[in-house]
């Protein structure tokens, strides 16, 4: 199993309703690409300093997968309408998860 995992820090100046739009967004991936197996996001919870504002992990079955929802041009869509032009710093890393 491929496990993606990706943490982003906002703009200072970002507002709850634009947190809540990528929310709402992100909610739409896993009935739009069947390759998702698990789909997991949301804001930190603060309880220790130095952590990103937001997270996403998402499981796929394989590397193929994994291509298949970064390549999707719904995916990059959200990306470019909705986290984009929020965001300060973004990692992101792919595992493998026996």
């Amino acid at each position: 199993m491929i496990k993606h995992i990706a943490m982003m820090r906002w703009h200072e100046d970002t507002t709850d309703e634009q947190i809540e739009q990528v929310k709402a967004a992100l909610a739409t991936m896993p009935g739009l690409i069947p390759q998702i197996k698990s789909y997991v996001f949301g804001s930190d919870l603060e309880l220790s300093e130095g952590t990103a504002d937001f997270a996403v992990v998402a499981d796929f079955d394989s590397v193929e997968d994994y291509r298949i929802y970064s390549d999707d041009q719904r995916h990059k869509d959200i990306i470019t309408a909705h986290i984009l032009p929020i965001v300060d710093q973004t990692y992101r890393v792919q595992l493998t998860v026996d």
